[in-house]
């Protein structure tokens, strides 16, 4: 199986699949038009966003005019965090979040307090879930946001956001969720989980890169943070992407097919993976929720050699993971999400995250369970830390 390619990163990114390619097309060559003119061409483009927006309406089960898109799921935690503050900023200055979040809410938080809010970051327990009730005492008169992730990229666990959800419903205080890791791969609505905002991104569900969205519950003060032509109903100027648009809904509608049945079937390739894992290499643990986690991810720590190490020699082998966030892949420190869970830093360097979808195969788990004790034992002879 060397010859393949074993893609076990998807919670970095997903391959667009080709019916999304090919609804794209049209959009990157003869139907080129700006969908803010009035002429037919452009009538055609207008349509096609229309048409998208509703097909991610429909999976959150909101109102087509309550989605704005963006250029990706960090823009939309940004958007988010940044409009909602900026648009309340006379009622109060404090949000709250949690210490495990994506970096591009952890990043938006800190460039707030720069601004003068004031910002409380939850811990999490063990296996990085938060205490709604840590939420209810973080709160504050001068309260107006909290900002909860659906479920960790790192780990998979999911956070109880309907309890949070019901106990900030009688409160003045908006709610937002990064689902980028859930939307699309999960069955629920905006009403279910109780969030006034919800982030997503295309290409976490086999649409393109470089286009997202965030729902806003119809009422929601926001300031906006690009200004120009006043498109997306004045929430988000410039011209739209209107192929990236397009695909992000095709990829939306598509997901729906999957949701249900491709879940159990990840599921049981993520338990055979971990039970072949922690049956042929000790000095193992599995990070996250045993049972608040999502289906495709499986998140270990491998005592005594570096994951980067793991990594290099997967690859070598055909195999594509990752050891945290593709979005901090390039820096030596170790994870925050899982020191945050109190798991030492010498232990969370040799962090191994391996997420499925639908390409993967029971044959493909069955060589990475093969294939995987024979590269930890051979970094673990060169390591000084590991006795035998």
């Amino acid at each position: 199986m060397e010859d393949e390619i074993i893609y076990l990163d998807h919670n970095a990114t997903t391959p667009v699949d080709p019916r999304v390619k090919e609804e794209m097309l049209p959009y990157l060559g003869e139907e080129y038009g700006n969908p803010s003119s009035l002429y037919r061409l452009a009538r055609g483009a207008s349509q096609a966003v229309d048409r998208a927006r509703e097909q991610v309406a429909g999976v959150l089960g909101c109102k087509p005019e309550e989605v704005i898109f963006t250029g990706c799921g960090t823009e939309a935690d940004n958007l988010a965090i940044k409009g909602v503050g900026m648009a309340l900023r006379s009622k109060g200055n404090h949000i709250i979040t949690s210490e495990i979040e994506h970096h591009a809410v952890l990043k938006a938080c800190e460039w707030m307090e720069k601004q003068g809010f004031d910002v409380t970051y939850l811990g999490v327990d063990e296996y990085g879930r938060v205490s709604p009730e840590d939420v209810k005492s973080a709160l504050r008169d001068e309260t107006i946001l909290v900002s909860i992730m659906h479920a960790n990229n790192e780990v998979g666990t999911i956070q109880p956001l309907e309890e949070i959800g019901r106990l900030l419903a009688d409160r003045d205080v908006y709610f937002h969720t990064d689902a980028v890791q859930t939307f699309g791969k999960r069955s629920y609505s905006v009403d279910d989980l109780g969030v006034d905002l919800l982030s997503l991104s295309a290409h976490k569900i086999y649409g393109p890169k470089g286009v997202g969205a965030l729902y806003l519950r119809r009422g929601t003060k926001i300031e906006t943070l690009l200004h120009g032509g006043g498109h997306e109903n004045n929430r988000r100027s410039g011209t739209e992407n209107v192929a990236g648009i397009v695909g992000l809904g095709k990829a939306a509608q598509l997901s729906e097919q999957y949701i249900e049945e491709e879940a159990g079937r990840l599921k049981k390739l993520r338990d055979r993976l971990e039970e072949g894992i922690l049956e042929s290499i000790d000095e193992v643990t599995v990070n996250g929720h045993k049972d608040h986690r999502m289906e495709h991810t499986l998140s270990v720590c491998v005592r005594f050699i570096e994951g980067e190490s793991m990594l290099l020699h997967l690859d070598s082998k055909g195999v594509a993971a990752s050891s945290g966030s593709a979005c901090t892949s390039g820096t030596l420190d170790p994870s925050h999400v899982l020191l945050a869970m109190g798991i030492p830093a010498e232990v969370a360097h040799g962090s191994l995250r391996l997420s499925l979808g639908r390409s993967n195969t029971r044959e493909q788990i069955d060589y990475v369970v093969e294939i995987l004790p024979e590269i930890v034992q051979r970094l673990r002879d060169m390591s000084p830390l590991y006795k035998k």
